[in-house]
């Protein structure tokens, strides 16, 4: 009987084919989330119409959403670890379909905010589970930009949900958003059941599991016997064969998570400011609804450009270079956008700035994905993840309320200052966190991108 150590199989081994396209699939369900996620925010100007509402009678609905998101994802990273990262994946993928799916059917706020607030348990679960099991399938050089491949997915889902809006709803209306918005992800997470094998490190800590690892690890390009054992070393960290919040405090993390989420909640609270009410600022301010959508197709995007770009860069440079720089440029960003109010008049100015501000704010979330993988070992990965995620929803769910009393109490220059402050914010977050991810892009096989954290 030959015992291999999975951890070293895929951490020395080569990026395959077949690893590349396990990425795209678990890709592919977080484009889905990005599209399902950014729904309401376009679709908002529409319902004030059609009920007669103005933009502040949907700030709790748009605050309901988050709300169930950060719940979803600290139960859904839990979940992972305890039932598999896959299991738990494509569970979030057709839960958050099918209550996409009912908000179509909604004629008052009050339904629409209690369906925005289930669909969020399904969208706050699975990116912890998609980034864990994105991090597991892909030799260790390689797992950061694997990582932000998955995670770039979201504001590749908001540009889709935009560009989408602009079309949909001009011709169908509001409703026809969130039947496409239910009906595709179901019949993707049923091919995937079918099609994306669970993480390898979760099925070699399941003896009765080892079929199904031995099988995957072939297509990956490993020659392994039938009756193959496997093990998979040690860290050096105390956790528990169940992960557990607590983990994430011991000394050795301590200060690892308290910097996750800082950054997490400061940015999330500056992403969503932007994602749910950039439409209704725009229409509020003289745009037209087509307009304010391609808007914020443009601020997903720059996000989707912004965060490969700083993977490379990460790869190059390390990510506390990096995402510090990123955290930079998008402070400047938003203070030259608060200095000059968009005017209906100079829209490729307007588009330009989007594209920046959403690149560098939108490139910085993505990466924090990375980092979170990156500090915490495969134990308790998903229960760090979803945890730091969920914090971030707390700024998620106060960003409606933050935007809407920024424009009320100052207009569009106090709405683009609370994008400065917040991302000042995540610059100090971020240079507190100790392991960070090393640069990688002259190592060969065997490079360490993580520090005693690893893996």
């Amino acid at each position: 009987m030959k015992t291999v150590d999975v951890g070293v199989v895929l951490d020395e081994g080569r990026w395959s084919g077949y690893q590349k396209l396990l990425i795209l699939g678990t890709a592919l369900t977080i484009i889905l989330d990005g599209i399902d996620n950014q729904l309401l925010g376009n679709a908002i100007p529409s319902m004030m119409k059609e009920w007669g509402l103005g933009r502040g009678a949907f700030s709790t609905a748009l605050a309901l959403g988050p709300l169930g998101m950060m719940l979803g994802g600290v139960f859904g990273g839990m979940l992972g670890d305890r039932i598999g990262r896959r299991t738990a994946l494509l569970s979030s993928v057709i839960a958050f379909a099918g209550l996409t799916f009912a908000v179509a059917t909604v004629n008052s706020v009050f339904l629409l905010g209690l369906f925005r607030f289930l669909c969020g348990l399904g969208l706050g679960g699975a990116m912890p589970n998609a980034a864990a099991l994105a991090s597991e399938y892909v030799p260790r050089r390689q797992r950061a930009f694997a990582v932000t491949l998955t995670i770039v997915c979201i504001p590749l889902g908001g540009t889709l949900a935009a560009l989408m809006s602009a079309q949909v709803v001009p011709q169908y209306g509001w409703r026809a958003l969130f039947v496409l918005g239910g009906i595709i992800p179901v019949v993707l997470a049923l091919v995937l059941f079918r099609v994306l094998p669970e993480s390898p490190r979760y099925l070699a800590r399941r003896r009765e599991r080892w079929p199904e690892l031995i099988a995957m690890l072939r297509k990956a390009g490993h020659n392994l016997p039938a009756d193959t054992s496997f093990i998979e070393a040690g860290t050096g960290q105390t956790v528990t064969s169940n992960a557990s919040i607590r983990d994430l405090f011991v000394p050795s993390f301590r200060m690892d998570t308290l910097g996750l989420f800082g950054a997490f909640f400061f940015c999330l609270l500056a992403n969503y400011i932007g994602i749910l009410l950039i439409p209704v600022m725009l229409t509020g301010a003289g745009f037209q609804q087509a307009f304010a959508s391609n808007a914020l197709a443009a601020w997903n995007f720059g996000g989707v450009g912004g965060a490969i770009i700083g993977a490379l860069i990460i790869q190059r440079l390390g990510s506390r270079m990096t995402m510090l720089g990123l955290s930079a440029i998008s402070v400047a960003s938003a203070l030259w956008l608060a200095a000059i109010p968009p005017d209906p008049m100079a829209t490729m100015q307007l588009i330009v700035m989007f594209v920046i501000l959403g690149g560098s704010l939108n490139a910085v979330q993505t990466t924090m994905y990375a980092l979170a993988a990156n500090v915490y070992p495969t134990e308790i990965r998903g229960t760090g993840i979803g945890t730091a995620v969920a914090v971030g929803r707390i700024g998620n769910v106060l960003a409606s309320y933050v935007g809407n009393f920024a424009l009320d109490e100052g207009g569009t220059p106090a709405y683009f200052l609370t994008f400065a402050i917040t991302m000042v914010i995540v610059f100090f977050s971020l240079a507190i966190v100790r392991r960070h991810i090393d640069r990688t892009a002259d190592d060969m096989v065997g490079a360490n991108i993580g520090a005693p954290a690893g893996h």
